[in-house]
């Protein structure tokens, strides 16, 4: 997994004294590894899913619910997830690769029933 340029700017920005958050976090889906930005391997289902995660403890934390496509829209085969501040545009702030990739044929529904983000 890997936290992007954008959001490890932000994070050291706070020990300045520079207040940062995330209000509504959203989950994009992904093919390959998309990148820093978030950019590379977009999934055709380009819907970005709102996302909560509980309280961070011993350097990581995970989702609180679980995230559900209904009828995707291309039969394709996800890999990789990303994480953003909008449900649109927006700056990306992590990805990292599903435990397993998950075949989805047009139509199926999709769930991602825990997320969990770590730091090492």
């Amino acid at each position: 997994m890997s936290i992007s340029n954008y959001a490890e700017n932000k994070l050291l920005d706070t020990l300045g004294a520079v207040s940062f958050s995330v209000a509504t976090p959203y989950v994009k889906l992904h093919l390959s590894d998309p990148g820093e930005t978030g950019s590379s391997g977009a999934a055709a289902e380009t819907t970005r899913k709102l996302i909560g995660f509980s309280s961070a403890a011993s350097g990581s934390m995970v989702s609180s619910a679980t995230v559900t496509w209904t009828n995707v829209s291309a039969t394709e085969t996800y890999a990789y997830w990303s994480l953003w501040d909008a449900a649109t545009a927006g700056n990306c702030l992590w990805s990292g690769a599903f435990s397993s990739t998950a075949a989805v044929t047009a139509g199926d529904t999709f769930q991602i029933t825990s997320l969990t983000l770590t730091l090492d």
